[in-house]
């Protein structure tokens, strides 16, 4: 048992990685709520993944439970059937490519921010580094099956790990210099909204629960296995955004390596460099095989190898030329949190299982279902708002 919820956590971690980066710079603007940001959200989306997950299940005629969808797109085709029989999975399928799609731009504009850092004496701009990232990631088009991105995402769960372990073991070395007093008492009001969305992007993996419960030994652990995987990054993330804040205070930065000494920036980024390339065929894989699958039903057998390549290669185009046009990493990390990250953590999960098990729900479970869903909405809302005033500013347009 042990060894399957090591091996599930690996594969819910890697899915949140890297953003885990930018939970210091979210503390920052958020003082001690962050804290509980944190811990809240850690509920909250642990909580969604179960009744996501339960919506995959009815009862049959002699009352036992049964698995009678495998994903997303059937749960939300099962709650809108009567407005619609597609309707509900066409709204759930776009909402996962963007966010898959951003989750892509994030791990380039990661890379260049890492590489522009690494090597500061190398007249060359973040972008072109951007684009040289986007060169090695070329062979993600010839991915035509899980197996080999599960190898990938095992391998950027150990990287992860090493360079948390690195990271905290310097900032324990400064413990000397932490004080609390570096948390902020007064908040503004839209920095804290960003990082709001900073915090749930972090936890959001909800789009791969259903595959990944369906492809369990067991599923009747999944629910134990999810408490515990949310659990330790929990205990890790608050451990990491803590210990990293109060080392640098006022001085965090967007990406927190930008802010570890020279001796140990380079290597860490280049750690982090090669997590971010691993990192990136998973969602980019999810993303043209629901575009793929969507658009291949009707073509004949002959083109769907030339399709297939034709529909990697312009995501692949897509990304690189979102990630030039916004580099700026925290920022976007908001947004996407509060759009597609809202949505498909807490909005949609929530709403479903009203939907679909509104009978058989007591009432506070209709409240916590209701409550989660408002919550979401609102913080979707202001997210939006913020992030994108904030983007409109850097870029010179307000």
């Amino acid at each position: 048992m042990v060894v399957t919820y090591l091996a599930e956590w690996s594969s819910t971690f890697s899915m949140q990685g890297i953003f885990v980066l930018g939970l210091p710079y979210a503390l920052l603007h958020s003082g001690y709520s962050g804290l509980l940001l944190i811990v809240l959200a850690a509920a909250l989306c642990c909580y969604t993944g179960k009744i996501l997950i339960a919506c995959l299940y009815e009862e049959n005629e002699d009352g036992q439970v049964t698995r009678v969808r495998d994903t997303y797109e059937d749960i939300a085709n099962a709650c809108c059937k009567k407005l619609s029989p597609s309707l509900g999975g066409v709204v759930v399928n776009v909402t996962q490519v963007v966010e898959l799609i951003m989750t892509c731009i994030l791990y380039l504009v990661a890379s260049g921010n890492l590489l522009s850092h690494s090597f500061p004496y190398v007249p060359v701009t973040e972008k072109t580094w951007s684009v040289i990232a986007f060169v090695t990631l070329l062979p993600c088009i010839f991915i035509r099956t899980l197996k080999i991105v599960s190898k990938l995402s095992q391998l950027c769960s150990l990287v992860h790990f090493v360079i948390i372990f690195v990271v905290i073991t310097y900032c324990l070395t400064q413990i000397r210099q932490w004080s609390w007093a570096k948390f902020r008492l007064s908040l503004e009001f839209e920095d804290f909204l960003v990082s709001v969305g900073v915090i749930i992007f972090s936890y959001t993996s909800q789009i791969f629960l259903p595959t990944l419960e369906g492809n369990m030994k067991n599923p009747g652990e999944f629910r134990c296995m999810l408490n515990w995987t949310h659990f330790f990054a929990c205990i890790l993330k608050t451990t990491f955004a803590l210990t990293a804040f109060l080392t640098w205070g006022e001085k965090t930065k967007e990406v927190i390596t930008d802010n570890l000494p020279s001796f140990l920036e380079t290597l860490v980024n280049l750690c982090l460099l090669t997590k971010a390339l691993l990192s990136y065929p998973l969602p980019f894989f999810a993303a043209t095989e629901i575009v793929y699958s969507c658009i291949s039903k009707d073509n004949h057998s002959n083109y769907r190898s030339l399709l297939a390549l034709t529909v990697r290669g312009s995501f692949l185009l897509l990304t690189l030329l979102m990630a030039m046009f916004t580099p700026h990493f925290a920022l976007l990390m908001g947004l996407s949190g509060s759009v597609t990250g809202a949505a498909m953590t807490f909005l949609l999960p929530s709403l479903f299982h009203l939907k679909l098990k509104w009978k058989k729900l007591s009432f506070l479970e209709k409240c916590a279902d209701i409550s989660v869903f408002i919550l979401g909405f609102l913080c979707s809302l202001a997210g939006i708002v913020c992030s994108i005033k904030g983007l409109l500013e850097v870029f010179g347009g307000v």
